[in-house]
């Protein structure tokens, strides 16, 4: 949400016109995509890395409940 937020509030140097309107456009465009991507990458990358160490932790790690079962 704030990433949103803060997009919509670069939008203005993005869409901007005048004088001077070349360097804010410039500065916007590059903060405009550069949060998008950053948004996007954030937004598939930590899950992923999640499920991924996940399965690793739990390869890992010795069944306790299995060798318990086992003995009993």
């Amino acid at each position: 949400m704030t990433s949103l937020a803060f997009v919509l509030g670069v939008l203005p140097l993005v869409l901007a016109g005048g004088a001077g309107a070349g360097a804010r456009r410039s500065m916007g465009t590059g903060v405009f995509g550069g949060m998008i991507a950053a948004t996007f990458i954030a937004t598939l990358f930590i899950p992923l890395f999640f499920v991924i160490l996940s399965r690793t932790k739990a390869r890992a790690a010795p069944s306790s409940t299995v060798a318990e079962e086992g003995l009993a």
